[in-house]
């Protein structure tokens, strides 16, 4: 379990390799420089901030001819159970997979428990895959603050199949579609009004939805389940890259129909490569993700700025006491910084 408080200090930066052993490592595709590498992402220190941007610069370009799988879903709809089966899958086919999970962490301790490869105990045996479980630490949008670089540091490391796992189906779990080349969607049939346990914003993304756990007696429900969503798929504005995204049934237990989505993701790449809305798409994820950076710079400044805390904390007391809005000790705050 990590601990999320006064994560800017709790590395020390004597425990990381130097700039020429990490890009060896992961140009050779060690899996624990790897990790070491994405640790070192995840860090807010200065000096590992600063080690980090040479590092992501001189590393090999993002490789073009990987697959980026973003795939999420709601509770309980066996996101594991699924990556570990199509996981598997993928390394039959001889492909080389890297698992990014995100674990959502604890408003109150700053912690996560990153327990994912212990619920893909198969696959994390396979010396082909890498599963990388990484705590949001307070970022919106269902993925962690430094996911995007982990996707190009696992391509680095020779990885052409890129699996990222959000914490869960939400408002704001739309991030993942800013770094991804194909958004699967995981749902449960019986479980109530299909349509009314997902907001639309997550279906109008999807490229495919897969009604899981289609086995032990809910074979029919999950194939109502299939109609229900084309019906509705129908009803969402046509995608810009020309895709009609698809609805399979499946079951990680009888390893049943996790081909079938092997098959879609592979018929959509071949659609948006050839009619260029991958690099188009990579191209505008790279500008959304290079704002993202300025906001998140700009936070980080701010808050360093010489007593900017003491200011803060006596427009905190006033708006607790009443003398002043939030909204105007806000503004008081800005024009003091």
């Amino acid at each position: 379990m990590t601990n999320g408080i006064n994560d800017k200090y709790q590395y020390n930066p004597k425990q990381f390799l130097s700039e020429t052993e990490f890009i060896s490592g992961i140009n050779a595709g060690d899996k624990t420089v790897l990790s070491q590498a994405i640790t070192l992402f995840e860090s807010t220190h200065p000096t590992h901030r600063k080690l980090a941007n040479e590092l992501i610069s001189k590393l090999k370009s993002p490789n073009k001819q990987t697959v980026r799988i973003g795939i999420t879903g709601v509770p309980g709809v066996g996101k594991s159970s699924f990556i570990e089966e199509f996981g598997l899958l993928l390394c039959k086919k001889g492909h080389r997979v890297a698992i990014l999970t995100i674990d959502p962490s604890s408003e109150k301790s700053g912690g996560s428990i990153l327990g994912d490869k212990t619920r893909m105990n198969e696959l994390s045996k396979q010396k082909n895959v890498f599963i990388r479980p990484t705590p949001t630490k307070g970022t919106l949008g269902g993925v962690g603050r430094n996911t995007k670089e982990a996707i190009l540091i696992c391509e680095a490391a020779g990885f052409d199949i890129i699996i990222i796992e959000t914490v869960g189906v939400g408002q704001s779990e739309t991030n993942i579609n800013k770094m991804v080349d194909f958004f699967l969607l995981l749902m449960l049939a019986g479980a109530g009004d299909e349509l009314q346990g997902i907001k639309r914003g997550i279906m109008e993304l999807a490229d495919c939805i897969a009604i899981t756990k289609a086995d032990s007696g809910n074979e029919l429900q999950a194939k109502k389940a299939k109609i229900t969503y084309k019906n509705a798929l129908h009803l969402f504005p046509p995608n810009v890259n020309g895709w009609i995204p698809k609805v399979h049934v499946c079951s990680s237990y009888l390893k049943k129909g996790i081909s079938n989505i092997w098959n879609t993701i592979k018929e959509h790449r071949e659609q948006i490569v050839t009619n260029g809305w991958l690099d188009e798409n990579r191209s505008n994820q790279n500008v959304f993700w290079m704002n993202q950076r300025i906001e998140e710079q700009l936070k980080i400044e701010f808050y360093e700025i010489p007593n900017i805390k003491e200011t803060i904390k006596s427009c905190e007391n006033d708006v607790k006491s009443g003398k002043i809005n939030p909204f105007l000790a806000a503004d008081k705050i800005l024009k003091n910084r």
